[in-house]
C-alpha cells in the first residue's frame, strides 16, 4: 500500500506519456541509451502479448508504467494476472496492481512475518559515521549502546540484526531497519523512499 501511494497517489496519477514514445526518445538521448533501448524492446513484447493496447500504455516521461510505475523489464519479471482475466493490467486493475507489487517484493526477498523497521530512541549519542545501512549489529549490541524502542523500552529479541539510519543527520529522527527495508530499496534505492513507503504502510495498517 505504501508503494502504491508513493508511486501513483493510490492509482490517481499514472502519468500521461506514451511509454513507447518516451522510451524511443530516451533510447537516443545518449546518457543511458542502452538501458532505455532495452526497455523499449521489452515494452513492445508487452504489447505483442496483448496485455495492453499501445495507446493505453501510459506512464511517466522515463517509461515507468501504470499504478505501480514498473519499467517494462520489471513488468515482464513481476506483473501478475491477479484478477484472472487473461491480462496483466497494472493500469486499471487494482487486483493486478496489488498482486504485481507483492510479487515484486516477494521476488526481491521480502520476509512476510518480519517488520521493515521502527522508530527508535538514542539515549546516548552515536556518531553519524557509526550508523547507516552497512553497519548491521544485533539489537543486543545496539541496546548496549543505549538504543531503545520509541517508547523507551528494550527490544524483545536481542539476537535480531538491524542497522540504524538517521537520514536527516545528527539530532534528528532515527530508525532501526531490517532486511525488509533493503527489499523496499530494491524498488527505489533511496532511504527516504523506503522510509516513506514503510511509514505510510504503517499509517494505513
Amino acid at each position: 500500500m505504501g508503494i502504491w501511494g508513493l508511486e501513483s497517489g493510490f492509482g490517481r496519477k499514472i502519468g500521461t506519456f506514451s511509454v513507447i514514445d518516451a522510451l524511443a526518445t530516451l533510447a537516443f538521448d545518449g546518457r543511458r541509451a542502452r538501458f532505455f533501448r532495452g526497455e523499449l524492446f521489452k515494452s513492445l513484447l508487452i504489447i505483442d502479448h496483448g496485455d495492453i493496447a499501445p495507446e493505453a500504455m501510459l506512464g511517466s516521461y522515463a517509461g515507468a508504467m501504470g499504478q505501480p510505475q514498473f519499467m517494462p523489464s520489471a513488468y515482464l519479471n513481476y506483473a501478475v494476472d491477479a484478477d484472472h482475466d487473461g491480462r496483466r493490467n497494472i493500469w486499471t486493475s487494482e487486483q493486478d496492481v496489488f498482486g504485481s507489487i507483492a510479487n515484486y517484493l516477494h521476488g526481491s526477498g521480502w520476509q512476510p512475518d518480519d517488520p521493515w523497521g521502527q522508530k527508535v530512541q538514542l539515549t546516548r549519542e552515536i556518531e553519524q559515521s557509526e550508523i547507516g545501512r552497512s553497519n548491521k549489529q544485533s539489537l543486543g549490541a545496539w541496546m548496549a549502546r543505549g538504543v531503545r524502542r520509541e517508547d523507551g523500552t528494550e527490544f524483545s529479541q536481542a539476537d535480531v540484526t538491524g542497522a540504524i539510519i538517521r537520514p536527516d543527520g545528527p539530532g534528528t529522527e532515527a530508525f532501526m531497519v531490517y532486511r525488509n527495508f533493503d527489499v523496499i530499496r530494491r524498488y527505489n534505492p533511496s532511504d527516504f523512499y523506503a522510509l516513506g513507503v514503510g511509514l505510510l504502510g504503517y499509517a494505513i495498517g
